[in-house]
């Protein structure tokens, strides 16, 4: 981000010259255990007796579904859970009219505190007030629901705060949620907005399952070429999608440039919290400048740029990787990191800030 850097946590060990397959499970428990092994087992110890409630913040498309996904992967669904606060709406939303009929939404109903009625507040959840905003009060509600259904389990919140205003609530929303007795953390994500316009502009979705992938930066194991439309198309691997063509969405092509607005939003929120004393963060960079990258990480755990060419006579696609360089916001050429380093990073202070 511009003004300031998070540190570059590095991943390399002294002897360890193997390659890790970062694209399998099984390559990544290897990985993982090779990178940050000791640091695991304390973070596991901790997770037997205790929890905690780790607010991630990040620019939009910054990864922060990815990074919760691979910490739950490490440590295990039974321990760890992902909440968006998005999507909890959306599905709250979606079912209203089951929900409505609840013992939850009386639940609901009961635990709501703020300065709009409980049918306000709901009618803005469900745009029939579409001159009020959906309430923090009421978000915090949802959020305080859903969270007792989850028995003590850690928890990544993706989502709160969103607005500035939000901040305050969310340093005391532990005690809220009655996870008195947890360990509270900001993980704050710094990411070139140059890394966030290339995933936007290359991203292709299943029209079927809705998996995400990039023609550029993370493709499927099988590719086509179009003769018609003279274009490289992605094939999702997902077996039950039975080689549908997955299709870029609406809009990606013009990259960053309609939710500026909502980057620079996110980035004062970031810097707001960055500022805040009394509580833990976490700092995680998805990317390192050119000339420090050999010293911190290996070639393999650098994005590589997939570029794509067509042999017609042979009807098959070639597939060529080459290294990928971004400005930052700063404008110094970079690398950009891939997912397993980063968590390698999450995970190292991660295990600092439980054994406090």
């Amino acid at each position: 981000m511009k003004g300031f850097e998070f540190p570059i946590i590095g991943t390399k060990v002294s002897g360890l010259n193997k390659k890790f397959d970062l694209n399998s499970p099984s390559g990544r428990k290897q990985y993982f255990k090779a990178k940050a092994g000791d640091e695991i087992k304390h973070i596991r110890q901790f997770l037997e007796k205790g929890s905690f409630v780790a607010y991630l913040l990040g620019k939009k498309n910054s990864g922060k579904g990815t990074y919760a996904k691979l910490f739950t992967e490490i440590f295990g669904e039974e321990k760890v859970v992902h909440l968006s606060v998005g999507d909890l709406v959306r599905e709250v939303h979606g079912n209203w009219a089951r929900f409505s009929k609840s013992s939850a939404f009386d639940e609901l109903k009961r635990i709501y505190r703020g300065y709009l009625s409980f049918d306000d507040a709901a009618g803005a959840l469900l745009g029939r007030r579409t001159e009020k905003l959906l309430p923090t009060e009421f978000i915090l509600a949802l959020l305080k629901l859903k969270i007792k259904e989850l028995g003590g389990k850690s928890v990544f919140l993706d989502g709160l705060p969103r607005e500035s205003d939000q901040v305050s609530y969310s340093l005391y929303f532990r005690d809220l949620a009655g996870y008195t007795d947890s360990q509270d953390i900001f993980v704050l994500i710094d990411i070139p907005e140059s890394v966030i316009d290339e995933r936007i502009k290359y991203r292709v979705v299943c029209p079927l399952c809705n998996t995400s992938r990039n023609k550029k930066l993370l493709i499927t194991s099988k590719i086509e070429y179009d003769l018609e439309s003279n274009e490289f198309y992605l094939v999702c691997d997902n077996p039950t999608c039975r080689g549908a063509r997955m299709q870029p969405k609406e809009g990606d092509n013009l990259g960053i440039s309609p939710i500026m607005g909502r980057l620079l939003k996110d980035e004062e929120i970031i810097k707001t919290v960055f500022s805040l004393h009394g509580i833990p963060k976490i700092l995680l960079r998805n990317h390192v400048p050119v000339p420090e990258a050999k010293k911190y990480f290996d070639d393999y755990e650098l994005t590589p740029e997939y570029v794509l060419e067509v042999d017609k006579k042979a009807k098959k696609v070639i597939v060529k990787e080459k290294p990928w360089t971004i400005k930052d916001d700063n404008g110094v050429e970079c690398f950009s990191l891939l997912a397993p380093p980063v968590m390698v990073a999450m995970v190292k202070q991660m295990a600092e800030i439980v054994a406090s």
